[in-house]
């Protein structure tokens, strides 16, 4: 049987697989997920980072998560409707793209160790890395408040300990977004500005956070949070109606140097002891929060519900906030790097702007306490001389100037807002190439898939219309493939071929002079006896005076059939290693020659299951290129019943147009299955051998085990002993190159 395949097929199949994927199926496949863990290698490379991160798509709508990382595997959610909303495969590639940033910065640049470790101190009652440094008397109050509330009982605790987690993903976040922003300006930072333009635009204002509360739907101590990530990320705050007074808004003001130096610092333990002075500086709503929590576990205690405390708390920050992150996980530090100048963040200019309202907000605070004081003391001086007229010391090169009146307060604009100017940075306009690129990856292994289960069912036709004699009449034949290779199998493969491709092509290099010479032909001189006279030789005294010419010769095309047994007795001495190693350099030393070759594996299933199971490893028409990674399945089972496998291959050998067909077994012993052993099966063999060699086979039947002498008996002057199995890729592969220049 010759199966071509048919390369006009192929691409008519490609082009119906690639319309009909959906986005569910492309931001599912293997191979996107693929696309990001490259991007991540590439990009990453600059810190020498060894691990190769692992990425995972999902299609969940029903899930509230969207991303998160352990530091080892990236997840992400394309179901949710954060990306679902959003029209247009490449818009939605970008914001997939920008996740994967914002998780890929956390890999990074998160510090997992040290919030582990200082989650550890506040269970043993203790700042980490340090006690806060108090500014106000307010907070020296609170501190102890804190002590003494989470030392009251465990559940107190354990809240508590789950909102300094919230609080420090909140300071986290912009500081791994302000280093991706910084570091990765191209896919990664243009994705990422996309989902933060995203989360911004859906973040709510002060006043529309103040509703929320009034209708129940959020505490005052989420609304501050809820500001501190909007300036963490953004470097801004959207007011609404409500004034700079506001108490939320004071709140953070009061905090926004230290935000600053959280998102900036490349320190996590500074990061972390921000953490402690933000969780005092808010403890009086923070507590009244934490008891809020309590209750709501209490509730879902009382419904049967399994939550425990830290999944309650995560669920009521995801309702509540909006632009966060899930809290990250994982047991590593982060990637070293090099100390330098921090670069300046792209929100710098926000940041600005929000501080100098600040500042704004607290000389109108002063100014105010000022006018007060100045009240009272005029007061005072009105009632010793109400006659005196003020005095101005006023030089005469002044004009215009306001004479000084008496206030008692200042007004206070309305509606104030700070507007979001969406940072401009170099546009990545590769994203529709890259997108057709994948769809085409998708497109062509679906379709090669789907003619790998075509091929399959022809063999298995193939195998079923085979005479394998009375002997093997009652035995059933199934042919296994498998249809699409796994990325396990392609890890497997580049972690072991480079030796022995370095193999195949020193064996190839040594070939291809030969071959080159036969092909050209020529005069070949220096011969001892001839018909021609080499006149330019006569002065040599060995004799070798003749010359003769020789025609160009063309190479015999050549096929090539390897069947390896792969019964249980492999597996010892490493047998079932060397002949996978021999079946790999045998194959890419025929591919580089391009030498039709066919891999085979075979066994046999469990005694009541009379069954010969051969394995289709490589065939002689690829279709995607894939079987060097299929032969890293290679391995021991059960039985070997030898006489069906080898008839099946040597029936696809005879069905080829070469002119030379060598079928190479490989074995480590005599034939051995429930009814089929001893003499009557090496008879079998040895007629086998017989009828194929009348066809035009040529058999070479190495043995790797002790049985040595019993496979010569069999196979005759066709056996080849390899006491050494390291010598079993190169002595095989020999065959092949001994046939090539007949």
């Amino acid at each position: 049987m010759a199966l071509r395949v048919n390369h006009k097929l192929v691409k008519q199949r490609l082009n119906e697989k690639r319309s009909s994927i959906t986005d569910r199926q492309f931001f599912v496949s293997r191979i996107l997920a693929g696309h990001f863990e490259d991007m991540a290698a590439v990009q990453t490379r600059r810190y020498n980072y060894q691990r190769r991160v692992r990425v995972v798509i999902v299609w969940e709508p029903k899930n509230k998560d969207i991303a998160c990382t352990d530091n080892m595997k990236i997840w992400i959610n394309a179901g949710h409707p954060m990306v679902t909303n959003v029209k247009g495969r490449e818009n939605r590639y970008h914001i997939i793209c920008g996740l994967f940033a914002h998780e890929l910065g956390h890999v990074l640049y998160t510090d997992f160790l040290s919030s582990q470790t200082h989650a550890n101190y506040l269970a043993a009652y203790r700042w980490y890395p340090t006690p806060p440094v108090f500014t106000m008397p307010a907070d020296v109050r609170r501190e102890n408040e804190f002590w003494e509330y989470v030392k009251l009982d465990k559940m107190n605790l354990a809240v508590a300990q789950q909102i300094v987690h919230h609080i420090s993903n909140i300071l986290e976040d912009g500081y791994i977004e302000n280093r991706i922003l910084n570091n990765f300006p191209g896919t990664l930072g243009c994705g990422l500005e996309e989902v933060r333009a995203s989360q911004f635009e859906e973040m709510p204002t002060v006043t529309q956070l103040i509703e929320k509360e009034e209708n129940g739907e959020m505490h005052i101590c989420e609304s501050m949070f809820q500001l501190m990530l909007a300036y963490a990320k953004f470097g801004e705050i959207k007011y609404g109606d409500e004034p700079l007074s506001d108490i939320r808004i004071k709140t953070v003001f009061g905090l926004l140097n230290e935000i600053d130096d959280a998102v900036k610092t490349r320190s996590s333990k500074t990061r972390l002891g921000i953490v402690n002075l933000i969780l005092i500086r808010c403890w009086d709503y923070i507590k009244e929060y934490c008891e809020i929590c309590k209750e709501k576990q209490k509730e879902a205690a009382e419904a049967d519900l399994s939550a425990d405390i830290s999944e309650t708390v995560a669920g009521m920050m995801r309702k509540s906030m909006s632009g966060g992150s899930s809290l990250g996980k994982g047991t590593s530090m982060p990637v070293p790097e090099k100390d330098g100048e921090e670069e300046a963040s792209a929100t710098e200019k926000s940041r600005a702007a929000t501080k100098a309202e600040a500042e704004s907000e607290a000389n109108e605070e002063e100014s105010e306490a000022e006018g007060s004081k100045s009240n009272s003391e005029g007061e005072e001086e009105g009632t010793k001389g109400e006659t005196e007229e003020p005095l101005s010391d006023v030089s005469e090169t002044e004009t215009g100037r306001l004479p000084l009146v008496q206030t008692t307060e200042v007004s206070v604009p309305e509606g104030g807002t700070v507007e979001y100017e969406e940072y401009e940075r170099e546009v990545y306009d590769k994203a529709a190439s890259d997108i057709d690129r994948m769809l085409d990856k998708m497109a062509e292994k679906a379709a090669c898939k789907e003619m790998e289960n075509e091929r399959l069912s022809e063999l298995n036709e193939f195998a079923q219309n085979i005479s394998y004699g009375n002997i093997h009449s009652g035995v059933n034949i199934r042919v296994n493939r498998i249809t699409e290779v796994d990325d396990v199998l392609i890890e497997q493969y580049q972690a072991i071929c480079g030796p022995l491709l370095n193999i195949s092509r020193q064996l190839k290099k040594n070939l291809v002079k030969q071959l080159e010479d036969s092909r050209r032909g020529g005069k070949q001189t220096g011969l001892l006896m001839g018909r021609k006279l080499d006149t330019h030789a006569i002065h040599r005294n060995d004799g070798k005076l003749f010359y003769k010419n020789v025609l160009p010769n063309e190479t015999p095309e050549l096929a090539v059939g390897l069947l390896l047994d792969e019964s249980g007795s492999m597996g010892c001495c490493d047998r079932c290693t060397y002949a996978r190693a021999a079946a790999i350099i045998l194959y890419d030393f025929c591919r580089s020659l391009n030498i039709p070759v066919t891999v085979y594996g075979h066994s046999t299933g469990a005694r009541s299951d009379q069954t010969v199971q051969l394995y289709s490893y490589a065939e002689f028409d690829s279709i995607d290129n894939d079987d060097r990674y299929r032969m890293m399945d290679i391995r021991a089972r059960n039985n070997n019943r030898d006489g069906a496998p080898l008839r099946y291959v040597a029936e696809q050998l005879v069905a080829r147009p070469e002119q030379v067909k060598i079928l190479i077994l490989v074995s480590d012993g005599q034939p051995a299955d429930y009814g089929y052993m001893g003499t009557a099966a090496e008879e079998d063999l040895r007629g086998i051998r017989k009828e194929y060699q009348r066809k035009g086979v040529l058999f070479v039947a190495a043995a790797i085990g002790d049985d040595k002498q019993n496979i010569e008996r069999i196979y005759g002057d066709s056996f080849m002993d390899i006491t050494d199995l390291q010598q079993l890729p190169v002595k095989l592969t020999s065959v092949v190159k001994r046939h090539i220049r007949v």
